[in-house]
């Protein structure tokens, strides 16, 4: 087989470049490598390392030139890339360069190639937005409510809209959670980013590695026509049950190689409250039925960093004092970081990660008066964890129903609980788009697949900018349900960007509503 690779100078790109190149069926690998002089060091390796198994294209995935030469000719194309935070939030126009424009741009190469190649698609868990206790689980279906101001996530949404709406042959999006890799302290030590993760986020991790291994696996059982009904849908990537934990979790098992915890290091109100992203999937299962990938947890997985970074070991003898001074004190003043916004009276920013600069202002400066779901306050945390246990989001219409089974009336349900209703008075199959009308009166083409099983809706105002959500809910059950977790239903307030791109806040008016 030949495959097309994007990304592999990231972490999962990394792992999944070498673990397909163990496949003897893999006879050729393109991959695409910005113009970047550390990925001349890189290009020279892998040539040197695979020789003519390996074949590399220079630029942007966003140049349609280079995403032509890329796919052609190839059995598959496997699309990796991504700019992340803070990288995202430093440079937003890159976000959009790669998130945005560059999936748009591959989409097209790979529905003009002849024959077209089978397309892979890394999309995010960030689409799902902000969970906490009271809806920790979710599924694909559930509501994309992108949060306030997350430049990568917005982008990632317009990206995987892409795809659905494109008509390809063969797809498949994985939305890839949060992901555990060899670098994770250091990559987190140079921007305030660390602070906008909720301690009570729920967060399921997987590995690097195991998120290579699927992709492996994927080509691998593809290949020998194991796994006819994969494509076509939408999965969520994780490690299962031995991946799950909250942002407290996360940092007690980060600090921990340095010799220290979240209560060691952190005060909790330094730490956002809301407009994080994350959760557990209760739908988490079906990838690994088909692929056996989920092989690390997320403590062996520390452990092992630990192993392949000895010099960690050495902050444990180094005094708290010191490390809190030249370490953390300089992150969370970090332009980046929410306890600097608080300070600075960013008021947009504080809105939408705390509720408003009084809510950040009045939380406690002591552990012992915060609540946490690590600590079984909302709720024996095992059980809070047990999938059988996860209450669900609506998804408003007979979810017993298989696909070929829907009708008309399935798509009124699902239109009417988003607050619309369907316009197309027949449908065909799933994948064949219809015309919806949204609550304010939008008419937009969609497939029944992308809204009811995708959770994506009106692409006029429904997707930011602007971050419209506090409206939204008011008209939308759908979106309500989740919104109002971490909301008050009087909120009132339009997220947005200004000319500069910098955050705003409008109010929400007779006008705009």
């Amino acid at each position: 087989m030949k495959i097309a690779m994007t990304g592999v100078s990231g972490n999962m790109g990394r792992e999944a470049l070498a673990q397909t190149m163990e496949l003897e069926s893999a006879e050729f690998v393109r991959i695409l490598l910005t113009d970047k002089k550390k990925n001349d060091r890189l290009a020279r390796k892998l040539k040197k390392k695979y020789g003519a198994r390996i074949g590399i294209v220079r630029g942007t995935v966003a140049d349609a030139n280079v995403c032509k030469t890329l796919v052609e000719g190839m059995d598959y194309v496997i699309h990796m890339a991504a700019v992340i935070p803070p990288a995202s939030d430093a440079s937003p126009a890159r976000s959009e360069e790669c998130n945005r424009r560059g999936a748009e741009t591959l989409v097209c190469a790979v529905k003009a190639a002849v024959p077209q190649p089978k397309y892979v698609h890394i999309s995010t868990v960030a689409l799902y937005g902000n969970r906490n206790e009271k809806h920790p689980f979710g599924r694909v279906g559930d509501p994309l409510l992108v949060s306030p101001f997350d430049h990568y996530a917005m982008d990632k949404l317009y990206g995987e809209r892409s795809v659905l709406d494109a008509g390809l042959d063969c797809w498949v999006v994985l939305r890839q959670t949060a992901m555990l890799h060899p670098n994770m302290l250091n990559d987190n030590i140079s921007d305030g980013l660390m602070f906008h993760t909720a301690l009570n986020a729920p967060l399921e991790w997987v590995s690097s590695r195991d998120s290579g291994y699927l992709i492996k696996r994927i080509l691998e059982r593809d290949g020998k026509g194991e796994v006819p009904g994969f494509w076509k849908k939408i999965y969520n990537i994780g490690a299962g049950f031995k991946g799950m934990e909250t942002g407290y979790d996360t940092f007690n098992d980060g600090f921990a190689m340095i010799g220290g915890s979240a209560e060691k290091f952190f005060k909790p109100h330094w730490l956002a409250s809301r407009n994080f992203h994350g959760l557990w999937f209760a739908d988490g299962n079906e990838l690994e039925e088909l692929f056996g990938y989920q092989r690390d947890g997320v403590h062996e997985y520390w452990k092992w960093i630990a192993s392949q970074h000895k010099v960690f070991a050495l902050g444990k003898l180094v005094p708290k004092g010191l490390i809190d001074l030249f370490l953390f004190r300089r992150l969370r003043n970090h332009p980046n970081s929410p306890y600097r916004w608080v300070k600075n009276g960013d008021i947009p920013r504080v809105t939408a990660t705390f509720g408003s600069l009084a809510e950040a202002e009045a939380l406690s400066h002591d552990w012992k008066d915060y609540r946490l779901i690590a600590k079984g306050d909302f709720g024996d945390y095992d059980a809070m964890r047990d999938v059988k246990n996860a209450a669900l989001l609506s998804h408003g219409y007979d979810e017993s129903l298989p696909m070929e089974d829907w009708t008309v009336q399935t798509m009124r349900d699902a239109a009417s609980f988003r607050g619309g209703e369907l316009v197309s008075e027949e449908i065909g199959d799933p994948y064949t788009k219809i015309l919806w009308k949204c609550h304010d009166g939008h008419t937009f083409e969609a497939s029944p697949y992308t809204i009811l099983r995708g959770g994506h809706w009106c692409p006029v105002c429904c997707q930011p900018t602007p971050w419209d959500f506090d409206r939204l809910a008011k008209n939308n059950p759908f979106f309500a349900q989740v919104w109002y977790d971490s909301h008050e239903q009087n909120e009132d307030r339009v997220y947005d960007l200004d000319e500069t791109g910098a955050p705003v806040i409008r109010p929400l008016t007779e006008e705009n509503e």
